[in-house]
């Protein structure tokens, strides 16, 4: 064999090793973004912190995720993961990047949603009883000429810890905002003040100070310290408590007793005259009502009509 058919023998065998040698592979294409896969492995394992945990949650072995992790690692050319005999943890690079891959995944996750998904027919939503009958249903209409194929479906929670095992597409949660694994917008600002029927008011000559109470059970401030931030007399003990706001206010309308008042959520009965405020200042709080949904699940067509129009007043 000729010195110059060796020759080339050597170049096709070196390059046909080198076409498929990883470092090769990444210096080739390092201009090139890495596969989406490895990137959204590299998202799962930063997120829940183990490879194994991502593994369950793509449906791949922890062998897997191992090798999809090194490929993009050689890809980059940078380390992610600190390997240490009981797990892993992110790299200073790794923590840096994460963001971004989460930010970029989000927006192709919410444009395909937005672009190419069918519309919603249907869609759950969760809330209190009160949220639903007060605040909710006094925008039914608008919802309905602005989505018209949209069947909506209510599931009413009374308790906090029954919100975790509910799997509506929305969830309406009273609190500061903040939940694992999930994204929050302020339903209303909240704001307390003492509320009557005017007949109460009218028919007793009273001072309202010493009309009965009626108290709500729950995460809202109370004539506690409605009395502490006016420094007034210590209230009376309530004679009327109820578990839900709505029930209070009928009971208000009703003439039972003076209601400290969720100023939202007593909109229409302020407004048709049922009931009167007794003071012009008001007590806000921090905590309020959020409507909320998955972190993870991207926004569908319909989820941002529906919330501007939740979000706003019902006359607005």
């Amino acid at each position: 064999m000729s010195s110059t058919l060796k020759s080339w023998q050597g170049i096709m065998t070196i390059n046909n090793f080198q076409q498929h040698d990883p470092v090769f592979i990444m210096t080739k294409a390092s201009g090139d973004l890495p596969p989406l896969e490895w990137i959204r492995v590299f998202e799962a394992a930063a997120r829940l912190g183990s490879f194994t945990a991502a593994g369950g949650e793509l449906g791949l072995t922890q062998a897997a995720v191992s090798q999809r992790i090194r490929n993009l690692e050689l890809r980059i050319g940078a380390q992610l993961f600190d390997r240490q005999a009981r797990g892993v943890s992110l790299s200073t690079q790794g923590e840096t990047w994460l963001p971004h891959v989460q930010a970029a995944l989000d927006q192709l996750a919410h444009s395909t949603a937005n672009l190419f998904s069918a519309p919603r027919r249907k869609l759950t939503i969760a809330a209190s009883s009160s949220i639903i009958e007060l605040w909710v249903a006094p925008r039914l209409v608008r919802i309905a000429r602005a989505l018209p194929q949209l069947q909506l479906s209510f599931e009413t929670i009374q308790r906090l810890p029954d919100y975790p095992r509910s799997e509506a597409d929305i969830e309406i949660r009273f609190g500061a905002g903040i939940w694992p694994d999930m994204k929050a917008d302020r339903l209303y600002s909240e704001e307390l003040a003492p509320v009557a029927a005017p007949g109460l008011v009218h028919s007793t000559g009273r001072d309202w100070q010493d009309l009965p109470r009626i108290a709500v059970s729950g995460p809202r401030l109370g004539w506690r310290d409605w009395a502490l931030a006016a420094e007034a007399q210590p209230p009376p003990v309530p004679v009327l408590r109820f578990d839900t706001f709505v029930q209070a206010l009928r009971a208000a309308e009703a003439g039972a007793g003076v209601l400290l008042g969720s100023l939202p959520l007593c909109h229409s009965a302020l407004e048709a005259g049922r009931l009167v405020r007794l003071e012009a200042g008001s007590l806000s709080m921090d905590m309020g009502y959020w409507i909320m949904w998955p972190l993870r699940r991207p926004n569908f067509r319909e989820f941002k009509a529906l919330k501007d129009i939740l979000t706003k007043p019902a006359a607005g």
